[in-house]
């Protein structure tokens, strides 16, 4: 037999493998019993109907089926493009649109192909007959992105664009431009997934992106599910742990390889949570922003770090962490998986989206709404 009472909860058990559900201060706790100690405990930090409650429109849902859209759009039926002798890729796009592009970046950014990623109105001047401009726009009416889709069809270059529909569907039937429709799911931020495979099938014959790295960064995402999702809203949750600790501003230092990490954590906190957030490199930090520190703030340091990361940035990292130490600066680490680089990214960007709207939910703020960019896209022409 055993015991536990205390203010919050009474437990009397007898017997061997007992498993009971006690009140916690308003929350439940999980705890299983063997013979006569308690051997295991599970706080459930957040439940269902407090999630529907804050994400009024069930964002978490598209959340927790992300692998199966990824596994689903890859193996869809979109057309694959098959432009010849391309050597730079110009990818545009903007907000979560944007994000997809900073991704490609990353992943080719030890191949041939040289990338860049424009987040406005102006293409490069190096665009040239060996270019690839790909216009990517959720809704299909960004108009930074048409209008670099509308410069890209006075150019000498291949053009391709994605999107749910819009203006961009039409100008594209309307210039004989090659158009891929892939379908809106919530919200452009939670369409990534959806849109990132469908471009990975899309451009399988022109990216060098081994077809094993692709099913592994989407097995490692079945993998993450397991831990993250819906179905487990505990403190074992990695990213509700994580969720618990971002108070105030954050600021999110990063390595070179996972910038696109960075960034699309920078804009979910912005975003779902509607707080500030600043993302620096590691690097450059190291010979600016570190002085931010010598003042007390309200900034909070999130260190995002690469398994495979350089050996001088690992040397960095841990240089700063000894600098907070010694200056009594709580941190946060945030390590990512073993693998490729599509994998390591692709997972953190899950964990660490997961995390922005479990943050909000604890915060009584509704992830989806964006009213203040609803305002300025109403007011440009």
């Amino acid at each position: 037999m055993c015991n536990f009472n205390d203010k919050y909860s009474n437990i009397i058990c007898m017997g061997k493998n007992y498993k009971k559900i006690i009140n916690f201060k308003n929350q439940l706790v999980y705890h299983s019993v063997d013979r006569y100690f308690i051997v295991d405990t599970k706080l459930q930090v957040l439940n269902i109907s407090t999630l529907e409650k804050y994400d009024s429109q069930k964002m978490y849902k598209i959340y927790d089926e992300w692998p199966k859209i990824a596994r689903e759009s890859f193996e869809s039926e979109q057309e694959p493009i098959n432009f010849q002798n391309i050597d730079h890729i110009v990818f545009g796009g903007m907000g979560g649109s944007g994000s997809i592009g900073s991704v490609f970046s990353a992943v080719l950014s030890k191949t041939n192909i040289h990338v860049t990623v424009v987040k406005g109105y102006i293409l490069p001047k190096t665009v040239n007959k060996n270019t690839m401009v790909i216009a990517t726009s959720v809704s299909g009416n960004t108009i930074e992105t048409l209008s670099i889709l509308n410069e890209a069809k006075k150019l000498d270059c291949k053009i391709l664009a994605c999107s749910s529909g819009g203006k961009m569907e039409e100008f594209c039937h309307k210039n004989n431009i090659e158009y891929r429709k892939i379908p809106i799911i919530h919200s452009p931020r939670a369409s990534f997934t959806n849109f990132l495979y469908s471009m990975l099938k899309i451009l399988n014959q022109i990216i060098p992106i081994n077809l094993k790295d692709i099913n592994e960064s989407i097995n490692e995402l079945e993998k993450l599910k397991e831990k993250i999702s819906s179905d487990n809203l505990s403190l074992d949750n990695p990213a509700i742990e994580l969720a618990k600790e971002i108070l105030d501003i954050p600021l999110i230092y990063y390595p070179a390889g996972l910038e696109s990490v960075a960034i699309r954590f920078k804009n979910s906190l912005q975003e779902n949570l509607k707080i500030h957030a600043i993302a620096e490199n590691v690097l450059e930090a190291s010979h600016n922003g570190i002085v931010a520190w010598e003042r007390e703030s309200n900034v909070k340091p999130i260190l995002i770090q690469g398994q495979d990361d350089h050996l001088k940035t690992k040397e960095r990292y841990e240089i700063f962490k000894e600098y907070f130490e010694l200056n009594k600066i709580k941190f946060k680490e945030v390590h990512s998986i073993h693998g490729n680089i599509l994998s390591k990214i692709i997972n953190l960007i899950y964990l660490l989206d997961y995390t922005t709207i479990y943050r909000s939910v604890l915060s009584n703020i509704d992830p989806s709404p964006v009213k203040s960019i609803d305002f300025i896209k109403n007011k440009v022409k």
